[in-house]
């Protein structure tokens, strides 16, 4: 199913998308401070559970892949 070893254009992909979840869950959590709406406040809570655990993973099989020349 899923071969250890990357292209380059993938790891470049697996980049993009790994730091595009980052800066969305940093940005979910730093919303929730200061959002007063409760349902705003559930939804970006929601964000961050759902995409903690997939981010942890993505960041897992990236470390096992190896680079294809």
């Amino acid at each position: 199913m899923f071969e250890k070893k990357l292209a380059l254009h993938e790891t470049m992909e697996f980049h993009e998308v790994i730091n595009f979840m980052t800066t969305s869950l940093l940005k979910s959590k730093l919303s929730q401070g200061v959002v007063f709406d409760d349902d705003l406040r559930a939804l970006l809570d929601k964000n961050v559970k759902l995409t903690t655990p997939a981010l942890t993973a993505m960041v897992k099989l990236y470390a096992k892949s190896e680079l294809e020349y």
